[in-house]
């Protein structure tokens, strides 16, 4: 029986690998082309999951979705999991392609191992998501990214930019991503700089996901032969390195952030060990608006994802008949009984251990205290900084 190709979108926190899956799904869908999803999220809420399930191009009713979270699929644990997975998709039916987006702390030493001879798929496509930005900001263009690897190499130390690091040399594609805030030359060099760690690599620019479907489907089989020496020497590092430093927290709370402290707490805390942060929330000015928080490194977008239904009832104009609103208000007393309906903020937040506790603390310092809930309830703003135009997350 012929193998299923799988392509494997590999990167470091905030590089775009959801960005380039959704990009990727649609066009599928477009071409009628079956396709199955794995996404693997370290983070036990699994927004990049549920980001993907909103696209409804894959569903877990469709038996074509599978999430993986709260856990590394690199991990022991997480290739378990990668096994049930692959199984679970291929005995309802067998899809044209399988794509699988990691976890942004996952080594790819794993999972080439992994497939390396599955019986039932051959990896097409180890793409390795590079963030250009980052790179241009946090390692010089990649010059310090090899320098400090290398230092790291000498003292029998592992910590992120040994990942960094081995994410380029086990990728059979590397794409610079966020290549619409580089300039041609900042891109040129970082290539260079890149293919010191892996020659072998073809290296190109991306921006907003834009990669064409039909360049992904026709990427040769991955070379194992190049990886097997890598594999022996690199894996009792691994077995034995932990996870790089980097932990993750979650936050949850139904209230509302106040926009001006969450603006502020935001320019005070964004750097280097704050590495991703995402997930749902809302504001007080913007109440029927489900808005996506999207965090890489310094840089932060708001996106809106759909509506709120409490916000639809608490406005007049929603268009909606008196019946329509009778069994909207039904269903909003029987799944979220709270007193702000189904609003909510769910955020989770990844990066060096020392970093995350205090920019946590902080964030929950921005909800509203129950003083500024009473104020917002009797008609009551609040200064809002954020950008008034926001776009709407699709497909």
């Amino acid at each position: 029986m012929q193998k299923v190709p799988i392509t494997i979108l590999n990167g470091f926190l905030g590089a775009g690998k959801t960005t380039l899956l959704k990009r990727l799904l649609g066009q599928a869908h477009r071409q009628q082309l079956a396709v199955a999803v794995i996404v693997n999220d370290m983070s036990d809420l699994d927004v990049d999951g549920v980001l993907i399930a909103n696209t409804e191009i894959v569903s877990r009713a469709q038996h074509n979705f599978v999430t993986i979270s709260a856990d590394s699929i690199s991990s022991p644990g997480g290739i378990r999991r990668l096994d049930a997975a692959l199984d679970k998709l291929l005995v309802h039916r067998r899809p044209a392609h399988i794509l699988l987006e990691t976890s942004g702390s996952s080594h790819p030493l794993p999972l080439v191992k992994y497939l390396h001879g599955h019986p039932q798929v051959s990896l097409r496509g180890l793409l390795n998501l590079v963030d250009g930005v980052m790179l241009r900001d946090d390692y010089r263009g990649g010059e310090a990214l090899l320098a400090r690897w290398q230092q790291n190499l000498r003292a029998g130390r592992r910590g992120t930019e040994n990942l960094l690091a081995e994410q380029v040399l086990f990728c059979s594609h590397l794409l610079l991503t966020k290549s619409d805030r580089l300039t041609p030359a900042e891109l040129t060099a970082m290539a260079q700089s890149l293919q010191q760690i892996n020659p072998y690599v073809a290296v190109m620019a991306l921006s907003r996901g834009n990669l064409a479907l039909e360049d992904l489907l026709a990427m040769a089989e991955y070379d194992f032969h190049r990886v097997l020496r890598l594999i022996d020497e690199l894996e009792p590092e691994l077995d034995a390195g932990g996870a790089y430093d980097i932990e993750s927290r979650v936050i949850k709370d139904d209230r509302p952030f106040h926009p001006q402290r969450l603006w502020d707490t935001c320019h005070r805390f964004l750097g280097t060990g704050i590495h991703r942060s995402k997930g749902f929330f809302w504001l007080p000015g913007r109440d029927d608006l489900a808005l996506l928080w999207n965090q890489a490194a310094g840089s932060i977008n708001l996106d809106v994802v759909s509506f709120w239904k409490a916000g639809v009832l608490a406005h007049g104009d929603s268009g909606l008949t008196a019946e329509e609103r009778a069994l909207l208000h039904q269903q909003m007393l029987q799944q979220w009984p709270g007193r702000f309906g189904d609003r909510r903020c769910r955020l989770t937040v990844i990066g060096q251990k020392g970093e995350v506790d205090g920019f946590v603390a902080a964030l929950k310092t921005c909800f509203l205290t129950e003083a500024e809930i009473r104020r917002w309830e009797a008609g009551g703003t609040f200064p809002d900084p954020w950008p008034v135009r926001m776009a709407k997350v699709e497909a």
